[in-house]
């Protein structure tokens, strides 16, 4: 997939729009694009820079637990949700600095990616739906099943959200004694978030396999709104000067699906260049 990323990137670069966004900084970006790998060619993480793969392990851990407190994922190393918190928190007289310094000191992030995942639709009155139970269960009882998808986006409560889902719904396919997983994404930071995104998804397949007893099969992202933020034109340029290197093989322990911890996975030769920093639009 690697080399797939590559090509995107350097159309995006070439051939995208000069649009404003949320954020003030400005990306070059195209409408959609798709990007597809095969499991039994290796680990899709990149290797023309370094990726945190810690981040991503533990990222998934606390999705798949249904984890919404800053602190926990902080406490394992994991500094994505840092900036962010549930903005129903935040009092509305708070503006510019101080407003920042409440979302760096509160916790609580809200009904993010986990809670929907593991409890879509909770209230008072109504049990919230385990979407991830549901497919596990599913792959064991009914594996051919067209409906094993999960949603994050929940707009009753995309106000509670420290961030709406970039990444807001995947499902899974069985064939032929493969299994295949698909991710949509309504806005994609091509540079900084997507080679988390791909790595997030490809380490979720395997796991969904293993549990399944089924062989790893295509992994594929469907991309929309793909942009290059305008402070990432140099970067993107730096890895585009870069060759890749040979992909990874995953490791992952016997433990069952809940009980997995991000130090349940490992990568055998992961061998990557430097790291190239680029700064985060939020």
């Amino acid at each position: 997939m690697e080399n797939q990323y590559l090509q995107l990137l350097k159309y995006v670069l070439e051939n995208g729009t000069k649009t404003e966004d949320r954020t003030g900084v400005g990306t070059i970006a195209i409408p959609h694009a798709m990007l597809s790998h095969d499991m039994a060619e290796g680990f899709p993480i990149l290797t023309t820079k370094k990726i945190g793969w810690k981040t991503v392990r533990v990222e998934l851990e606390g999705f798949i637990k249904g984890v919404t407190d800053k602190q926990w994922f902080q406490d394992r190393g994991c500094h994505i949700w840092d900036e962010w918190c549930n903005p129903m928190l935040i009092p509305s007289w708070l503006e510019g600095e101080e407003r920042k310094e409440f979302q760096l000191n509160e916790h609580r992030l809200g009904k993010i990616y986990g809670y929907q995942w593991r409890q879509f639709g909770n209230s008072q009155t109504v049990r919230g739906k385990d979407q991830v139970q549901r497919v596990l269960d599913t792959l064991l009882k009914n594996p051919t099943d067209r409906r094993m998808l999960v949603s994050a986006w929940n707009p009753v409560e995309l106000d509670e959200m420290a961030l709406p889902p970039c990444h807001f719904s995947w499902q899974v396919t069985v064939l032929d004694g493969k299994l295949h997983l698909n991710w949509n994404q309504r806005s994609c930071d091509l540079f900084l978030g997507i080679p988390y995104n791909i790595a997030f998804y490809a380490l979720l397949l395997e796991m969904l396999a293993k549990h399944a007893c089924l062989k790893p099969g295509t992994l594929t992202g469907f991309l929309t709104n793909v942009h290059i933020y305008s402070n990432h034109v140099t970067q993107v340029g730096e890895q585009l000067s870069r060759t890749p290197l040979t992909q990874p093989k995953l490791l992952l322990s016997n433990e069952s699906f809940y009980e997995w911890t991000y130090t349940n996975a490992a990568l055998e030769n992961y061998q990557y260049l430097p790291a190239i920093p680029a700064p985060v639009a939020v």
